[in-house]
């Protein structure tokens, strides 16, 4: 059995009728996001089009029946439908606000992507089409901000000149002659979608009827991916809806920083570098304070009959760092240890004079075995965090024990 495929020719097809040709139920698909009974429709023809080429498929309805899945089957397209049709005659519709966003993103693809390579010698490797963003994978060398304003630029002006985009079909020697960017090693007669004057790629996906109705291709950035460049890139309504969420981010920011939008990079470096150096006084600030807290408790704790003085305490109001300083200062001095941690979050720390002679690493994980929680460190000088900081106060009672 074979479907014949309607958006091949006339992707602008939203309604159709059809023949059931095949009908059974499916085995649950997790993976998919399936668990519940569905049915398999094998049709004699469709406008739904399957995930593949990196679009994903069609939604919309056959009969009463909600589309929910469409697969390529090779010659077969399979249709997952939530329930079964109650006659082999069946009416389908097209979603279409999802189908003109998808061929406004793929035509634009075929666009920017060959933009890339006839200009700079960009090859695209691979095309991803999300639910919020497009990407396509180029490979070569790194694609500098000129080169993807150059690429942008290049696209949007064939937008805007609203030439056609026509199907073509011939065997791979044929569009290999006409000029086509991306040869294909297959027998037979393939599918090609052409951009007059700009390109001709084989595809079988949709895509709109003129350059103009892609509406606006807009790149947003690029990141390295393995040994390719990944570029992401939106188009007409998506690229409205991204513009319009930058602008007000823009907005939101500049009002934030009290700058005007022509002065925001120098705002917020400004921004930058003052918390940065609120950081680092601070921090300052913290040490200073943890010393002369840590010299009142070696003035305040008491000698232990073997020599060793012991300091436990939670503290209310303070950083990881905080008891890192502290800690850092108190066992200093001879013989100390020191036992400490937070109430809010369940921070732990256990540090040592080398010359109390115990084992802070064994110490810490012995009382996270009993109180619950994960960390490690030294013989010195060891770090942990309970799964409750509720039990901050019996942790710190078992250490104390343990060490006795």
């Amino acid at each position: 059995m074979t479907t014949r495929r309607l958006y091949y020719d006339d992707a602008f097809e939203k309604e159709f009728t059809a023949w059931v040709m095949h009908c059974e139920v499916l085995p649950p698909d997790v993976s998919a996001g399936i668990t519940g009974t569905v049915w398999g429709l094998l049709l004699d023809r469709t406008a739904f089009y399957p995930t593949s080429g990196g679009q994903p498929n069609d939604l919309g309805k056959i009969g009463d029946a909600n589309v929910i899945d469409v697969r390529d089957e090779g010659d077969e397209i399979l249709h997952v439908v939530d329930r079964k049709p109650s006659s082999p005659d069946v009416n389908g519709c097209i979603h279409w606000p999802r189908r003109f966003d998808h061929m406004q993103q793929h035509t634009g693809q075929h666009l920017l992507s060959a933009m890339f390579q006839e200009r700079f010698g960009l090859p695209t490797v691979s095309f991803h089409l999300g639910a919020e963003m497009c990407t396509i994978d180029l490979r070569g060398p790194e694609p500098t901000d000129e080169i993807l304003e150059g690429a942008e630029r290049a696209a949007n002006r064939v937008v805007f000149e609203d030439r056609p985009v026509n199907v073509r079909y011939g065997t791979a020697d044929q569009l290999a002659q006409q000029g086509v960017r991306k040869e294909i090693d297959r027998e037979g007669i393939l599918r090609a979608i052409e951009i007059e004057g700009a390109d001709l790629q084989p595809c079988g996906g949709t895509h709109v009827k003129s350059t103009g109705q892609i509406g606006v291709v807009l790149v947003r950035r690029c990141t390295k991916v393995r040994q390719d460049w990944r570029v992401e890139f939106v188009c007409g309504g998506r690229a409205e809806r991204v513009a319009r969420h930058d602008f007000e981010l823009l907005r939101r920011t500049v009002e934030k920083l009290s700058s005007a939008p022509e002065d925001l990079v120098s705002a917020a470096s400004r921004a930058v570098a003052e918390r940065n150096a609120n950081f680092k006084m601070v921090r300052a600030l913290q040490e200073r304070l943890a010393e002369t807290e840590a010299t009142l408790a070696l003035q305040t704790t008491s000698h232990a009959a073997n020599g060793a003085r012991i300091f436990s305490r939670i503290f209310d109001g303070v950083s990881a760092d905080y008891l890192g300083f502290f800690a850092t200062a108190f066992s200093k001095s001879e013989r100390t240890i020191a036992l400490l941690g937070t109430a809010e979050d369940g921070q732990l720390l256990f540090a040592q004079h080398p010359s109390a002679g115990k084992d802070m690493n064994s110490l810490l994980k012995q009382v996270l075995g009993e109180a619950g929680g994960k960390g490690g460190g030294t013989r010195d000088f060891a770090r942990g965090r309970l799964n409750d900081g509720a039990s901050t106060e019996r942790a710190l009672s078992l250490a104390k024990e343990m060490l006795r």
